[in-house]
């Protein structure tokens, strides 16, 4: 069920309908039929590669919604995303090694051409040390590794390591995150003047990642070896071992945050994704490039623990590094779908077939691996940033294994990316696997790793013009040559031996990979430990049998910013699809979604988008935050003193940019509603109109008044007893259309705020002060005549203007109740003039009635005090 409230939506529980696909896979796969899909990923390559030249270089990403470049500044922050841009057009650099590896030798060379003639380093911007080092430093060192496998082949050779003089400048530039007292980096980095304090917005940070200062390694060494200056391999290499030292000692666990200086765990949950994932990795591949054989005597360590405690095949679970039999969540984020890649390459088969299968299950369900979901498979978050590291573990299963299923596996990758994320200029990021809703962002490590890996799961041995074999991945999938191995850094310091006096099971030190001929001689074994898992899967979310349209429909499903609450025609296809709109008795309006209700499977994924589409719509209008308004009596007696809160629009005149304001009489529309044209349009034009809450949406009741020549209005909550003494004020939102066509102001006050209006404004004449039936909370007025009613002259009761409020400090605009920043605007309810009373009388009257209203005021007053 989703709730939708006028101003904020609440999803509270849904029920998701997904596709069942089929389960059966071919056996074999013709070479035939691998060419085609390698050809299509080449295609797919072209395609997002190209359009990132054409519309976004230099700067460092594509927008492929918006058809332009990412410069980090001139859009909206996305927070810690960011950290990434550091405006040396990162997509390139990322994307060098992926040229060649495709066998595009002629784009490959321009590529580096354009990266040594543009790219600068020399930038004052903070980035990750991380994210700069896997993707930036990474990538410049596989384009100098393919550029000297080139070289060495004949072509390139007016290259002359202009690759590795920038690789190593970068290396200078992230170093002196490492001036710890723990060697762990800081995690961010000034690029012209490195980590000097808050002059250069760095230095301040206290945690970092365990992935983020255990994933230096390979980048560090190689250049290292590279250049034979042995400096950044002997920071990189201090780092592993003070985490090393760290470590839980009874579980052989590490968790995700620790403190850089003192070493104490921040976070100290423990598994195999975000956080972490890498830091297992680089010891692994450390091993592998650098022959160390304590970098693998510390992963077997590791992998022991992880074995025993995180892994419960085929799920992958935090533990606490304590009490590592404590579940530390109930969700897996997507980041661990590289473990069993992982698992492959330490020669443990089958748990990586096992969990494998669990994300490919999890995949079709969802046509992507949701950022994170439960352990029942569902959703948690339904981001998909288009992460390839499923992509990588398929192909190192399929490696190892020689089993078609794997490529069967990558043909359905490959057809979802075209299917859900491609869109004009390259492939979009999904914001929601649910209903494949877009995010304008194609990240650098998709152009890296995903098109890497799906060209060599299809890939023929002769397809390559080198052998991958003699290369190392990186954690960003950069090619760096198993040579270095033997490349001289003698200056190094020795690894610290922290495992002395360290018992050891010999069981952890396993110095082969295992012949999977010999592991799986029965080739259903494989299919064999894959079955239970499908089921598994399946069983617990099911999906419907068909996605075609539901027959007689016979138009598009409703669009969320199409949408009106007061079209019977919409409310139709709003039952059709599960979906029921209630007002609720606090005046608010609910859209509730009960998918087992709709007419069919194929409507209730219409309603389930329908919602999302809702979610979205209220997000983007909530982006704003607009301060309250205030509606002030200025008139005889009260002169200012009453102040009404009052909720702003989204739309319409912005009150906060006008000096002079709006002065008229208030005037009731008729229908009160304001939902169909006014009958009473000749009196509301040239005034303010007061309008009831409900039937139908804000902006079209604003649209009906100014038709009728109305310059304001003031819409009033219809559930008796609300005030914005007990109930948070909201935004006003629009319709879901553009509504730069309503110029009026418009305004928002609760019932219990716009009674004072009503009672003041709409008697149809004069009343006597002393009249006794007058009752509690009425602000009474005066006849000219006290001797009848008859000959009582009807007063304009009510005149509005606006006026700014000054104030020299500045007042921080929140949703809700808060006033705005710097200049406060008012809508202002003027009675009119009086006839001359009594003095006695009309002190005593004055005096009662402020004494009513005094508890708004005050109010009022301190809410501006304590903003202020």
């Amino acid at each position: 069920m989703w709730m939708l409230h006028s101003a904020t939506m609440l999803p509270a529980f849904l029920l998701l309908f997904l596709m069942r696909t089929s389960n059966s896979l071919s056996e074999t796969m013709s070479r035939d039929e691998k060419s085609k899909l390698r050809n299509q990923v080449l295609e797919m390559f072209d395609h997002a590669y190209q359009n990132y030249m054409d519309h976004a270089y230099p700067a460092d990403e594509l927008m492929p919604l918006t058809c332009r470049g990412r410069v980090r500044g001139l859009e909206p922050s996305r927070g810690d995303i960011d950290d990434a841009l550091g405006k040396f057009s990162l997509t390139l650099i990322d994307t060098l090694d992926t040229l060649a590896l495709l066998n595009k030798t002629v784009e490959f060379e321009e590529a580096v051409r354009r990266v040594v003639a543009d790219v600068r380093l020399d930038n004052d911007i903070v980035v990750s040390v991380f994210e700069t080092n896997i993707r930036v430093l990474g990538g410049l060192l596989g384009g100098h590794s393919m550029a000297v496998m080139l070289k060495e082949s004949g072509r390139m050779v007016w290259y002359q390591d202009e690759l590795l003089h920038m690789a190593k400048d970068l290396g200078l530039r992230l170093l002196p995150a490492f001036n710890t007292s723990s060697g762990l980096p800081y995690p961010r980095v000034n690029l012209r003047y490195g980590v000097r304090g808050p002059e250069t917005r760095t230095g301040t940070e206290t945690d970092t990642c365990t992935a983020c200062a255990g994933t230096i390694i390979l980048e560090f060494a190689a250049l290292s070896r590279f250049t034979g200056d042995p400096t950044f391999e002997a920071h990189a290499r201090r780092a592993l071992d003070f985490l090393w030292e760290k470590r839980q000692r009874h579980s052989n666990l590490v968790g995700t945050t620790i403190n850089i200086h003192s070493g104490e765990w921040v976070r100290r949950d423990s598994g195999v994704g975000a956080g972490i994932d890498s830091y297992y990795e680089y010891l692994m591949k450390a091993y592998i490039l650098l022959g160390d054989d304590r970098f693998l005597q510390r992963f077997n360590t590791h992998y022991a623990s992880i074995m025993k405690y995180i892994s419960q095949p085929p799920l992958l679970l935090d533990v606490h590094i304590h009490k590592p039999l404590l579940p530390a969540r109930t969700w897996m984020d997507s980041l661990l779908a590289f473990f069993p890649g992982l698992q492959v390459l330490k020669g443990d088969i089958q748990p990586a077939i096992e969990t494998h299968e669990m994300l490919y299950q999890v995949t079709k369900k969802h046509n992507f691996l949701p950022e994170a979901f439960t352990t029942d498979f569902r959703v948690h978050w339904a981001q998909h940033p288009l992460r390839p590291e499923f992509a990588e573990s398929t192909y190192f299963l399929y490696k190892a294994t020689r089993d078609p299923y794997y490529l069967e596996v990558g043909r359905t990758i490959l057809e979802n990316l075209n299917r859900f994320a491609r869109v004009p200029c390259g492939f979009a990021a999904m914001k929601d696997v649910r209903t494949g809703s877009h995010e304008d962002r194609m990240d650098s490590f998709f152009l890296a790793e995903m098109f890497k890996y799906l060209f060599l799961l299809f890939a023929e041995e002769e397809d390559l013009h080198f052998n991958v074999e003699d290369y190392v991945f990186t954690t960003e999938a950069h090619l760096l040559p198993l040579s270095l191995s033997t490349a001289s850094n003698s200056q190094a310091p020795p690894l610290v031996n922290n495992m002395a006096g360290e018992e050891l099971d010999d069981s952890n030190f396993e110095w082969t990979c295992p012949n999977t001929r010999l592991l799986f001689p029965d080739p259903a074994f494989p299919r064999n430990l894959r079955e239970p898992i499908k089921s598994a899967v399946d069983n617990s979310c099911p999906r419907p049998t068909t996605h075609r349209r539901e027959p007689g429909m016979g138009r598009p499903p409703l669009r969320a910013q199409d949408f009106m609450a007061n079209n019977p025609e919409h409310l139709e296809l709003l039952r059709r699809m599960g979906v029921s709109l209630i007002h609720l008795k606090d005046g608010r309006v609910q859209l509730v979604q009960h998918a087992t209700q709709a007419v069919s499977a194929v409507a209730a994924e219409d309603g389930m988008r329908f919602m999302q589409e809702m979610m979205e719509l209220s997000s983007q209008q909530q982006k704003e935050q607009l301060p309250p308004r205030a509606v002030q009596i200025v008139s005889h007696p009260f002169f200012g003193r009453v102040v009404l809160t009052a909720g702003p629009a989204q739309f319409g005149m912005d009150l906060s940019k006008s000096s002079s304001g709006v002065r008229g009489f208030v005037t009731v529309a008729e229908p009160y509603k304001g939902c169909s044209e006014l009958s009473n349009g000749e009196i509301v034009a040239g005034r303010i109109a007061l309008l009831q809450r409900g039937q139908c949406m804000f902006a079209e009741k604003a649209r009906h008044i100014q038709k009728a020549g109305a310059i304001g209005g003031i819409v009033i909550d219809d559930n008796e007893g609300s005030s914005s003494d007990t109930a948070p004020l909201f935004q006003m939102a629009g319709d879901g259309r553009n509504t730069d066509d309503v110029t009026l102001p418009l305004l928002f006050l609760f019932h219990k705020e716009g009674n004072i209006l009503l009672e003041v404004l709409l008697s149809d004449k004069a009343r006597d002060r002393g009249t006794d039936g007058a009752e509690e909370g009425d602000c009474p007025t005066e006849e000219k005549d006290h001797t009848s009613p008859a000959s009582s002259k009807p007063v304009d009761q009510s005149q509005v203007t606006t006026q700014e409020q000054t104030t020299d400090d500045s007042v921080v605009g929140q949703e809700s109740v808060q006033p705005a920043e710097g200049l406060s605007s008012y809508i202002s309810v003027d009675e009119g003039e009086e006839p001359a009373v009594d003095g006695d009388s009309s002190s005593q009257s004055e005096d009662s009635l402020m004494a009513d209203w005094q508890e708004d005021l005050e109010a009022f007053k301190q809410m501006e005090k304590d903003e202020l």
